[in-house]
């Protein structure tokens, strides 16, 4: 199975239309998105995704009663703090800020967003991943990720 990860979009609306555009064209079967969408209408464009979207709310998502409006129209799933999902027999821990992995049972996977650097590393066995740069803020380091769970293999799209 492979999954996308999204971070950091902060409602670069332009950016997330193309990510959807690249996800959806890497036939990716799920998509993660670690934090700081910042508004609603971000997620109306995520709704044009062929894979189901899920996720964690960051700092920035302030806007907390569109959010969740748009969460429940679209049949994401989305939730404060730390979300732990199972899928292809991996243990997957995804957070927004990577100072929270710490408090979590090891998983196959951890991903994170927050400091809109990518980061790949691997630690006993598990991959520690963020995609970085989604928001357009770093002209030139806009990047998705693509995660491999048969492997914990990653590619990244820059864009």
């Amino acid at each position: 199975m492979r999954i996308g990860v999204v971070s950091d979009t902060h409602n670069h609306l332009g950016n997330v239309r193309l990510i959807v555009e690249l996800l959806n064209a890497a036939r990716v079967e799920r998509v993660v998105h670690t934090g700081d969408i910042t508004q609603a209408k971000t997620l109306d464009v995520l709704a044009g995704l062929a894979a189901p979207l899920h996720g964690v709310f960051g700092n920035n998502d302030l806007e907390r009663d569109r959010l969740d409006a748009a969460v429940a129209r679209h049949g994401f799933r989305f939730v404060d703090g730390a979300l732990e999902l199972s899928w292809a027999g991996r243990r997957i821990a995804v957070v927004h800020d990577p100072r929270e992995l710490a408090a979590l049972p090891r998983p196959d996977l951890a991903l994170h967003g927050h400091t809109h650097r990518l980061s790949v590393e691997r630690s006993g066995g598990a991959l520690i991943f963020n995609p970085g740069e989604c928001a357009g803020h770093m002209p030139g380091r806009n990047a998705v990720g693509i995660v491999d769970l048969t492997d914990l293999s990653v590619e990244i799209v820059n864009f």
